[in-house]
């Protein structure tokens, strides 16, 4: 009996059902739950990641490799930054927590308007209409073109620098009524980032002179968070940039003052606030 249920037993196995392909344990792409996607990033994120990963149209939960898999194929879409955890149970249901770039700016280049996040990494330009990409700040004058697909960097230290800059200003683009920050022309796209004198234009068409991106280091710059200071304080006091005679060349760089000029007057007189 016993030699019976030894030559037999192999057999039985394979003649049964694996257990990963009862319905209990094939995971299907409504089976994956993502952390709450937001607006800006395609609904069907997780339709368009789960062939990548093997669910085609279903996989087996118990497959050990499946979490690895579905990690690697969500690291890869060009919204996500980063995957945080993945796991799973049974019935087959799987839960990741997705870290989602964040678009802060749209980049002027010869064939139309191209997003970026606060790294400067190239997001896909299709997700966003022209009233979309009109809410961003506008990064004018680029040297270059980015360097790879989208979902990876940019590649240039002057658009980098410009997209951080504008993470900076997103929370109050509209409130001050801003069009652009302008990367400075005739600086040579490989000079130092200290160099590189932003501006930023208004909607009255005054000129504000931010001076460097955020984390640069330079003596006597003032932080991100003091020039947005400035910037509240002129509108405190004129009500608007552009306000009453502009539009001005707003330089809010020094330490102790900010100097203000009208652009059709001599640069001679720059009264002080």
């Amino acid at each position: 009996m016993a030699c019976a249920a030894i030559i037999l037993g192999p057999r039985l196995a394979k003649s049964l059902p694996e257990i990963g392909n009862r319905p209990e344990y094939q995971l299907r792409t409504t089976d994956i739950q993502v952390t709450e996607i937001p607006q800006w990033v395609p609904r069907d994120l997780v339709a368009q990641v789960a062939p990548q990963a093997g669910i085609k149209p279903t996989r087996s939960v118990l497959d050990e490799r499946l979490t690895s898999d579905l990690a690697n194929a969500f690291r890869q879409h060009p919204w996500v930054e980063k995957v945080i955890k993945v796991s799973k149970s049974v019935p087959a249901r799987v839960e990741i927590d997705l870290v989602y770039r964040r678009p802060v700016a749209m980049v002027e280049v010869s064939t139309g308007l191209l997003p970026v996040d606060g790294t400067g990494v190239l997001l896909p330009p299709t997700a966003f209409s022209t009233a979309d990409a009109q809410r961003y700040p506008l990064i004018t004058q680029p040297k270059s073109s980015p360097s790879g697909a989208v979902g990876t960097s940019w590649g240039d230290p002057q658009v980098i620098a410009a997209a951080r800059l504008a993470a900076v200003l997103l929370p109050h683009w509209q409130d001050f009524r801003l069009t652009a920050i302008e990367i400075p022309a005739g600086i040579d796209g490989r000079a130092p980032l200290a160099e590189l004198v932003f501006q930023l234009q208004t909607q009255g068409g005054s000129r504000i002179v931010w001076g460097r991106a955020p984390g640069v280091i330079y003596p006597l710059e003032l932080s991100a968070d003091q020039k947005i200071g400035r910037l509240e304080e002129c509108l405190t006091r004129f009500g608007g940039f552009d306000q009453p005679d502009g539009p001005y060349e707003i330089d809010i760089r020094h330490f102790q003052e900010i100097t203000r000029v009208r652009l059709t007057a001599t640069r001679e007189h720059r009264p002080k606030l």
